[in-house]
């Protein structure tokens, strides 16, 4: 017998012995769903705490005042770049105090360097949790390709409070209804430490997270 013939055998032999039996499922016994219904004021409470404890900026609006709190994230920003889906009203706000803004749209992408010179993103968002503080996108029309939000120094993002889910688990059967959509995990501004804990900030995406969490209760 021939070493490639050996190999094959074993081969064969080890795929045999895999496929007798079904490997027993892990014992899942974490928390499912939090005490608080998605959206509750508590919820909401939480996950604005849990930004601001990642150094991220919160604003907490009616819709009515949308407009306004991303004019007021934007401050200080010359320019901003926003997805093709955003709402226009959303968009002709990030356009206010003589700010440049630029629409990435599927026939328009800009480049990794027209995105790197520009000040500020302004998307929308698909869910959040409020044990976590975190933000999840996933690539649909008001939010953009994933290259939006990583480039920029600034990402204002808006959360609608109806989003806001208690626990990981919850928020991840709403983004398993399309699991083939590129998703991106949102925990405060990017940040990082060398061997001597120095923070660095802006390694990994933007320096700036402002969060406007609409509370439409």
């Amino acid at each position: 017998m021939s070493a490639k013939d050996d190999i094959l055998a074993n081969l064969r032999a080890s795929l045999a012995c895999s496929q007798k039996s079904v490997p027993e499922q892990p014992h899942r016994d974490y928390r499912l769903e939090g005490e608080y219904e998605p959206g509750s004021p508590e919820v909401i409470d939480e996950f604005a705490d849990a930004l601001v404890d990642y150094k991220a900026k919160v604003w907490r609006v009616k819709a009515s005042g949308i407009a306004d709190a991303i004019d007021e994230a934007l401050e200080g920003c010359g320019s901003a770049v926003v997805p093709a889906g955003l709402d226009a009203e959303w968009r002709q706000a990030a356009s206010r105090s003589g700010r440049q803004v630029a629409v990435d749209a599927p026939e328009s992408v800009l480049s990794h360097y027209e995105l790197d010179g520009t000040d500020a993103v302004v998307t929308g968002s698909r869910v959040a949790i409020s044990g976590t503080g975190s933000i999840l996108l996933d690539g649909t029309p008001d939010q953009g390709r994933r290259a939006l939000t990583l480039i920029p120094d600034t990402h204002v993002v808006v959360v609608f409070a109806s989003v806001v889910q208690p626990t990981t688990p919850q928020a991840l059967a709403i983004i398993g209804e399309h699991p083939t959509r590129p998703i991106t995990w949102i925990a405060g501004p990017s940040a990082t430490s060398d061997i001597e804990l120095v923070r660095v900030d802006g390694v990994h995406g933007p320096r700036n997270l402002n969060v406007i969490i609409v509370e439409d209760r």
